[in-house]
């Protein structure tokens, strides 16, 4: 766990160019991104310490005329990381062929080196993308496969994988198996026995959700990589909205394939992600984007994508250090907390219908939510025009509830105003 000192350390640390002779880059301002030590307590209950999260909301320049609850889809950085990501654009633009490809470029390695650690894999196994959807896409199209073999996920994965899936049906005549699994899923072992249930001799690759879009449940992805290995089936694990969400390390994961976006919880800079590929399946998986064969079994050959920003990718690093400084586990009951607080609200009126589970495990900081009687879509655009609340209409057959995702930043006002406008909804409609 990284102290209030070190924290304020490393943000005025030099660059690795100061020992090399070339001149530094200016250091970040250190008064205005102090992190206030963590109380003393457990984790669960710092998670209901409000002084403490109220600095930490500090840490965001988010707009409080209105409430987002839309975290899922795309997060805020707290200005610490604009201002590493800004400080590193500037120098980047005077010479990039200089500063940025031969000053900034080779310090992605130390951020490589730094998320390998946090989440206790190989450096060498980690690349980094710009979002969850490259580095899927990055494995949904880098296994060969032949007319009629199957593909195997659920009903439930993002619509953007489905698609990816689809044109391969198009294109190369695969096809695309989907099973459904229960909402909310409390029986792992009912997941992985849906699973097992729809393989055949066909079945060719297998893609599951770490956390499902649309409701926050977790999935036991350890015991489907184990399934599929035990039949010569490599899973792709989706953790677009896991990592830095709640508690786990991939390395406890067991896992094969994993890709995930940094600018949902980690809170690092829109556009960029990660893409865990295990050492001796590297050489096995094709890039999205041509690499030369000296890069075969290398990681970096999925990082091969022509001209890219140095300055989104090293600020990941400040996004972990803010990450480290609150605390994985805090983090994780913090997040709960915050569901919890309003579900449970919502949940005292019988025409309210959770599609998450509440109970420890199966979820963590995202819910999905329906009222009887009320259009969700119809609901969501009645929140934000008359409260400036924004949520997220779902519209799935399976979970065709609005999708609720606070974030660290929140306030407990906050989920009462969301709260207090839902109740009127209830009580006096839409119109």
């Amino acid at each position: 766990m990284i102290s209030r000192r070190g924290f304020v350390a490393s943000v005025g640390l030099p660059t690795a160019a100061a020992v090399t002779g070339i001149p530094v880059l200016p250091r970040l301002s250190l008064a205005a991104h102090q992190l206030p030590e963590p109380p003393s307590g457990s984790a669960r209950t710092v998670a209901r310490d409000e002084d403490f999260w109220a600095e930490i909301a500090q840490a965001f320049s988010v707009d409080r005329t209105l409430v987002n609850l839309n975290n899922g889809g795309v997060s805020p950085s707290p200005t610490y990381v604009q201002d590493a990501m800004k400080r590193h654009l500037d120098y980047s633009n005077e010479a990039p062929v200089y500063t940025m490809w031969r000053i900034l470029e080779p310090q992605r390695e130390g951020v490589r080196q730094r998320m390998a650690r946090e989440w206790d894999c190989d450096p060498e196994e980690i690349a980094l993308t710009r979002g969850a959807s490259e580095g899927l896409q990055i494995c949904q199209l880098g296994f060969d496969l032949e007319p009629g073999d199957e593909v195997l996920t659920t009903t439930q994965d993002y619509g953007r994988m489905i698609t990816t899936f689809r044109q391969r049906e198009r294109r190369e005549g695969i096809v695309l198996k989907q099973i459904r699994i229960p909402v909310p899923a409390e029986d792992p072992a009912e997941v992985v026995r849906r699973f097992e249930e729809a393989i055949t001799p066909r079945t060719k690759l297998i893609l599951v959700c770490h956390m499902i879009n649309l409701t926050g449940q977790i999935l036991p992805v350890r015991e489907v990589t184990s399934l599929g290995r035990s039949r010569g089936i490599p899973v792709i694990v989706d953790g677009a909205h896991a990592l830095a969400h709640f508690d786990f390390t991939l390395g406890a994961l067991d896992v094969d394939y994993y890709a995930t976006s940094l600018h949902k919880w980690l809170f690092a800079p829109h556009g960029t992600g990660l893409l865990y590929v295990r050492r001796d399946k590297i050489d096995g998986l094709w890039p999205l984007q041509a690499a030369a064969e000296t890069l075969s079994d290398n990681i970096r050959k999925f990082e091969e994508i022509g001209t890219h920003p140095a300055a989104n990718y090293l600020a990941i690093g400040e996004a972990l250090t803010f990450h480290q400084a609150i605390g994985a586990e805090r983090k994780t009951e913090r997040l709960v907390y915050l569901r919890d607080y309003w579900a449970r609200q919502l949940l005292e009126d019988d025409r309210v219908r959770l599609y998450t589970s509440l109970e420890p495990g199966f979820a963590c900081g995202i819910a999905n939510v329906e009222v009887d009687g009320l259009d969700t879509a119809a609901l969501g655009a009645w929140l934000w025009q008359r409260y400036r609340i924004i949520a997220t209409p779902i519209g799935h057959e399976e979970c065709p509830g609005m999708r609720v995702s606070p974030s660290v930043y929140t306030t407990l006002e906050e989920l009462d105003r969301f709260v207090d406008a839902m109740r009127y909804a209830m009580r006096n409609g839409i119109d």
